[in-house]
């Protein structure tokens, strides 16, 4: 049906059997070919149906026969349109001979065709009659009567010479429409269109300001931000994957500003840290109209249905619809659940295969005969290499040589794989299913992985690094040895590209991954850092998160998300609140659910005094660690007196903040932020003098001392004899180049939830250590860490509910 025609255009012959829906077929093949820049319909006119003709994408149609084209040519557009070749070539003859004529008849020009002559022949002051008469008959007409003199006559199957200069004409359409994708394959800039908030007052709730916002559809935000139609994957009306190719589209590109926001050590509530990212970028967007992105975790469902709540900001800054995403997104956490849990059952399953049968039965299990032919998968041939095994026909292997290939010979007492569920239910800490127990899905190494790498390739890579456990001989044991790291690939393929929403101003934001910080590495993806950064372009702004207080996410973002991705940040916005200094400047414990205490509802000036000069001091200097810029946002909450504020920034200037400022983004939208978006310029247009804390060669002993000394302010660090045989361990296999990622509180700088402000005098207990070999870290755990988390006595979930005829949710927030 289909023939290249040189390198970009196609022709589509027919043949005599082929129906309406075959033709359409090929059409949308060829619609997504991207080697395809021009397509020919080269079909009998009854095939030609107006189904077809709009089938067919108007910047490939070189005929220009589209409803879509014809309308251009009739309204004059013919930046995007293309002329019909047989409508150009019939205007050139005319002009080649000469005919100046005023009055034209055409004959056989029916359909597109006869709208694009008419059209172009108007333009040259020409009366055009059409007729469908035969053209014998037209020509005793012509012959019988002298008026006829006056006129052109144009049969459009009969002029001479229209043939060869069609199809020229039609090549040059070709070579435009090229050039067309190749000046659309450059950076597009932004056409952002915000939308206009009425904050009220009192601030409704979460969701009730979610619902008043009508979004932008997501392909149209996705066209505002200059990606191409073909990059993004809509999933419903206001979410869309984005394409990773992207990234090679735009290589060229210079990337924007990169900001990091953290937080001081925050209380058991939050501190906003993800509505102060929202409010920032609505404020660099919508009133400072400048590119700027938002890169944000997906929330897990633990926390939304237990104490936090969700994860999409607040009041008047949020990504929008917020039950939307904080609801199952688009599904990747499902995907991560379900590549989790399969490597279990692979383990199990290979457990209790090589216990249960010899060599032989299970070498011709693993490696079957199918069609009386034998032979290793891809998958298998990579072990044999693995094993040092150069043979590939199954039948010459020597019996140890199957014996080291089927069995791995896992220790059951070294399996070091959990399995995940995406809800907080401390019960199943203590259940064990086979070799495995469980995780929260967000602490899964997959989810780490999904953060942490820059491509499909690299992903796939990664998934079959992961170690699983030990073999009785002490070797390492992965995903690949398993035979199941294409399965796992194959199941986060679509996981790996970011989801793109919208803020309650329009403004873009990139959802992707969500490892927690206090038992991962707590920052949203690589993938989504880097796609932003391209698309705000130079002189943009990308906004991204770091779990937590400075001393976990941020310690984390840079020593391990900065060197995965090779990006550099130039700002670092530390988070903090009035109420989170008071607790540590001494003030009482808060929990959840409880009613706050008078000293933090009160103005109390000298615990705001104390909080300052400890832990607000400490994260500013521990961001210095790292050389970047720092601008204190205070998240400004209705009980803060002004007096407050105004020491609080005082203060943090003081402690070597090149900035501080009040926020008020979550009653005033982005206007609430204006103030931080022009410290955030100002401190970015500074030069940054980057550094990680440690370099890969120094001991795995000595990186975690730095982080807890330097980091902490621990005195020194004290190891288990487990952890320091972990060590030795590691450091045997070849990963003590590995970053660390410390499994910490994140409620005080030490190991101690209730101490507060910054503690000091104290020794970090490392109990455990384990590795994420494909994520890329070694994991300390220190103190009691757990990796499931339990729901509180009133789970958020009791406020939770569905209209069954509206399908509305409620209680979200």
């Amino acid at each position: 049906m289909a023939g290249k025609i040189g390198l970009n255009v196609t022709q589509i012959c027919l043949p005599r059997e082929c129906t309406e829906d075959e033709i359409i077929e090929e059409v949308l093949k060829l619609n997504e070919d991207p080697r395809v820049h021009g397509v020919y319909l080269h079909l009998p006119p009854a095939s030609l149906t107006s189904r077809v003709l709009n089938t067919l994408r108007p910047e490939k149609d070189v005929d220009g026969v589209s409803d879509l084209n014809v309308g251009r040519l009739v309204r004059g557009d013919m930046n995007q349109g293309f002329i019909p070749p047989l409508a150009n070539a019939v205007m050139e003859l005319l002009a080649r001979h000469g005919e100046q004529r005023k009055t034209v008849l055409v004959v056989g020009g029916e359909g597109p065709l006869g709208v694009a002559l008419q059209c172009l022949m108007q333009r040259r002051g020409m009366v055009v009659l059409h007729s469908r008469r035969s053209s014998e008959v037209l020509q005793k007409q012509v012959c019988t009567h002298r008026c006829m003199r006056a006129h052109t006559h144009i049969h459009l199957h009969m002029m001479s010479g229209v043939g060869p200069l069609t199809a020229a004409l039609r090549m040059q359409n070709v070579v435009q429409s090229s050039s067309r994708w190749a000046q659309g394959q450059q950076y597009r800039p932004w056409t952002l269109r915000s939308l206009k908030l009425q904050p009220l007052s009192p601030v409704p709730s979460d969701i009730e300001i979610s619902r008043a916002q009508t979004p932008k559809p997501v392909d149209q935000l996705a066209q505002e931000i200059g990606l191409l139609q073909e990059e993004t994957e809509a999933y419903g009306r206001t979410k869309a994957k984005v394409r990773l190719s992207l990234l090679d589209r735009l290589r060229e590109q210079p990337d924007g500003k990169y900001v990091l926001v953290a937080g001081i050590t925050p209380t058991p509530l939050g501190e906003g840290k993800s509505t102060v990212v929202i409010g920032l970028v609505q404020a660099l967007s919508a009133h400072l109209k400048l590119n700027s992105f938002a890169c944000l975790r997906q929330p897990s469902q633990g926390p939304t249905f237990g104490v936090k709540g969700g994860a999409a900001g607040g009041g008047y800054a949020q990504v929008i619809p917020m039950e939307e995403f904080n609801l199952h997104l688009t599904g990747d956490i499902h995907a991560i659940t379900a590549a989790n849990n399969l490597v279990a059952a692979a383990i199990d399953a290979r457990m209790l295969h090589e216990a249960t049968q010899k060599d032989k039965a299970l070498y011709s299990r693993l490696v079957p005969s199918v069609n009386g032919v034998r032979r290793f998968s891809p998958i298998q041939i990579a072990r044999l290499r693995r094993l040092g095994i150069s043979e590939i026909d199954p039948s010459a292997l020597m019996p140890q040589e199957v014996s080291s290939f089927v069995r791995l010979d896992l220790d059951p007492a070294k399996v070091t794989w959990q399995r995940v569920v995406d809800t907080n239910d401390r019960f199943l800490r203590k259940i064990t299913v086979g070799q495995t127990q469980f995780d929260i899905a967000v602490a899964s190494e997959i989810m780490a992985i999904l953060a942490l790498a820059d491509g499909l390739g690299d992903m796939k890579t990664r998934l079959g690094r992961m170690v699983v456990g030990s073999s009785r001989s002490g070797q390492p044991v992965t995903a690949e040895d398993l035979g199941v790291s294409g399965a796992l690939a194959v199941l986060m393929k679509d996981a790996i590209k970011p989801t793109l929403m919208q803020t309650l101003e329009g403004s873009p934001v990139f959802v992707h991954a969500g490892p927690f910080a206090n038992i991962a590495h707590g920052n949203s993806s690589v993938l989504a850092d880097k796609l932003a950064l391209k698309l705000v372009g130079e002189d943009g702004f990308v906004v991204t998160e770091a779990g937590f207080g400075a001393d976990i996410g941020m310690e984390k973002f840079f020593n391990i998300k900065c060197r995965a991705s090779g990006l550099r940040p130039n700002v670092v916005v530390l988070v903090a609140t009035v109420r989170a200094l008071k607790m540590h400047g001494g003030g009482p414990n808060v929990s959840a659910g409880s009613p706050l205490p008078r000293e933090y509802i009160d103005e109390n000036l000298s615990l705001v005094v104390k909080g300052c000069s400890s832990n607000l001091r400490k994260q500013i200097q521990i961001a210095h660690l790292f050389g970047v810029p720092v601008v204190v946002a205070l998240n400004v909450f209705k009980t803060d007196t002004q007096a407050e504020i105004d020491l609080v920034c005082q203060m943090a200037k003081e402690s070597g903040a090149s900035d501080a400022v009040p926020c008020h983004h979550w009653a005033r939208g982005g206007r609430g932020s204006v103030e931080l978006a022009q410290a955030v310029k100002q401190a970015g247009s500074q030069p940054s003098h980057f550094q990680f804390l440690y370099s890969q060669e120094t001991p795995i002993v000595e990186k975690i001392r730095m982080i807890a000394q330097k980091v902490y302010g621990a005195d020194d660090i004290e190891l288990s004899p487990e952890a320091q045989a972990k060590i030795d361990y590691y450091n045997q296999q070849g990963y003590g180049k590995l970053p660390i990622c410390m499994a910490k509180t994140h409620l005080s700088l030490s190991h101690l939830p209730e101490k507060k402000g910054t503690p000091t005098g104290f020794t970090l207990p490392i109990r455990d250590i384990r590795a994420s070999i494909g994520a890329g870290f070694i994991y300390p755990l220190v103190g009691t860490m757990s990796t499931m988390p339990g729901l509180p006595t009133r789970p958020c979930f009791y406020d939770i509910d569905l209209d069954p005829v509206t399908e509305e949710i409620t209680g979200l927030f």
